[in-house]
């Protein structure tokens, strides 16, 4: 994939974002509204509604990944209202709206997903379809890599690592293989690390038609382990009824069972509480129709709720 360049950072071509359709038809907000994205990516979302701001309005971007701050600030320079974009994580989300006099927003958006071509940077190693330095880190300013963790981590602690945030029942082999092959050197590549775990599930790279890669498990693991991706949704979801104005929304998107799991328990505690009024009753999930243009919809799954 070709990428451009702008101020020496590479920008590699459009990402899709997913459920635009979704979630234009079940949310509005004023045209002096304020808008938080919590992962602005290359602004797709922030577009869809920030093209009914007018001057008075407001949106403001977060992303760790510089990459995407500096495409979305190409993406959303057209726009009447106030655009401002903040390279930090949206853990932090009640922070950053202090420091740029946010009081209250009328949505605060989060995709949980990672753009598309952030799978194929080679900077980011998150592909196990491609050969490249096992990072896995979303953020580069973080410290520890996936790579780190392979390599120095025991096997009991690679096991329960795999098997919780990878959802893997193999995940003692797996990590015995891991550890057995990492004997002979240190496992430096995504290359390296698909093959050891299709040899301990004894499944070709190549899998059959609608089956997922084999490794596709443990790279998740390690992705949400690296990028403390669990912790950070926590921080999130408690912290938006604070910053929600009254019949404001918050829209997540998730893309596998533990960060739905967080948002559905979130949004019902806070019903029960009085707090939020759940919009979908159900998560709202990708027709076949989308899928077929975006394949990157096809496991996302969008919840909405309001603030009372």
């Amino acid at each position: 994939m070709k990428a451009e360049s702008v101020n020496g950072v590479n920008l590699p071509k459009e990402h899709i974002a997913v459920h635009k359709r979704q979630l234009a038809e079940r949310i509005t907000i004023p045209r002096d509204g304020v808008m938080i994205d919590a992962t602005v990516g290359y602004g797709g979302h922030s577009f869809l509604f920030g093209e009914n701001l007018g001057p008075d309005g407001m949106i403001l971007g977060l992303d760790v990944d510089e990459s995407c701050i500096t495409r979305a600030h190409i993406n959303l320079s057209g726009l009447a209202c106030k655009v401002i974009l903040i390279r930090e994580n949206f853990a932090r989300i009640n922070e950053v709206a202090e420091k740029n006099r946010i009081e209250k927003a009328d949505l605060i958006l989060a995709d949980l997903g990672f753009c598309s071509p952030q799978v194929s940077d080679p900077k980011k190693g998150l592909s196990f379809t491609e050969n490249m330095p096992l990072d896995m880190r979303l953020d580069d300013r973080l410290e520890t890599t996936a790579a780190d963790i392979v390599n120095r981590s025991d096997e009991k602690y690679l096991a329960d690592l795999i098997y919780r945030l990878g959802q893997d029942r193999a995940s003692r082999r797996i990590a015995r293989f891991i550890v057995d092959n990492r004997r002979e050197g240190e496992i430096t590549t995504t290359g390296q690390l698909a093959a050891i775990v299709c040899r301990a599930l004894r499944k070709p790279a190549k899998a059959g038609k609608n089956r997922i890669h084999p490794a596709t498990r443990t790279f998740q693991a390690l992705r949400i382990a690296v990028n403390d991706e669990l912790g950070n949704l926590k921080k999130l979801v408690e912290a938006a009824p604070d910053l929600l104005r009254k019949n404001g929304f918050i829209a997540i998107i998730s893309f596998h069972s533990l960060e739905d799991a967080i948002v559905k328990e979130n949004f019902r505690q806070n019903q029960k509480s009085g707090i939020y009024q759940i919009v979908t009753k159900k998560p709202i999930t990708a027709k076949r129709t989308e899928i077929k243009d975006n394949p990157g919809a096809r496991s996302a799954k969008l919840r909405i709720a309001s603030r009372n």
